[in-house]
């Protein structure tokens, strides 16, 4: 295997089974941070992402939300789907297929995929695509503006800007699962389902109990795609009531 600029890829022979470790392993570079290195690394070892390249995906995330459809079935032909803060675009690819956006699969109804962010993303056939701040007042009439009705599945693998400091980044990740909640209470059908990135220990304990009195069924679940090392889990909402309470989240 030949060189990289700033990396090298080294096989070495194992001692009695004459296979191949053919880990990547990236030499740290001038001016990198080690941090950025192991990063590096990971990424070029990271059998997700190299299958994410082979398939057609924007990215290893795609493999959260194929493995929770897999276990749960909301993404199914014909559903209405709303990504919230959808770039690069992966989670819009899988909803895109399996709810039969294009139409490709005979016989079956055909769905609808529209994914919000605040920046531009590039365009993904079969998903409308839309600059929009969720957070804006009139977001939610917005959406259903463009779905002509309510959505079937509200998802959403946003994650907030890391600030270093694991207490200030607890409280930023459950404001912005909380708004992702609020939003999919305004524009979900009943019966639909919301989908979101959690902390390790769930969502948070008021959250999970809001989202408990307004879903037939509540789990926290960590997909196999999703890194041991990392913290997250996904909420996995099912059975939409409706404001029982009527409470605010």
């Amino acid at each position: 295997m030949g060189k990289g600029r700033g990396g090298a890829a080294k096989g070495k022979t194992t001692s009695g089974r004459g296979e191949r470790d053919l880990r990547v392993r990236v030499k740290t570079a001038k001016g990198r941070k080690l941090s950025s290195t192991l990063w590096l690394e990971r990424q070029l070892n990271d059998p997700y992402v190299q299958r994410a390249k082979r398939e057609g995906y924007r990215g290893r995330a795609a493999y959260k939300i194929l493995e929770l459809d897999d276990r749960y079935r909301f993404l199914v032909p014909g559903a209405r789907v709303v990504d919230l803060g959808c770039a690069p675009g992966g989670w819009c690819q899988v909803a895109v297929a399996r709810v039969n956006a294009l139409g490709e699969k005979a016989g079956k109804a055909r769905g609808r995929v529209i994914g919000v962010d605040l920046q531009e993303v590039e365009p993904i056939a079969g998903a409308e695509i839309h600059q929009l701040d969720f957070l804006a007042d009139d977001a939610d009439e917005t959406v259903k503006g463009w779905l002509g009705g309510r959505a079937d599945v509200v998802m959403s693998d946003m994650a907030a800007s890391a600030s270093g400091h694991k207490g200030t980044d607890h409280l930023r990740i459950v404001a912005l699962l909380e708004a992702a909640a609020a939003f999919a209470f305004d524009v979900l059908e009943e019966g639909g389902t919301f989908v979101a990135k959690v902390l390790a220990g769930g969502a948070e304990q008021n959250l999970q109990a809001v989202l408990k009195r307004n879903f037939e069924k509540v789990a926290n679940v960590k997909p196999p795609a999703s890194r041991s090392d990392s913290s997250e889990k996904f909420v996995v909402a099912r059975g939409f009531r409706g404001r029982r309470d009527g409470a605010e989240v």
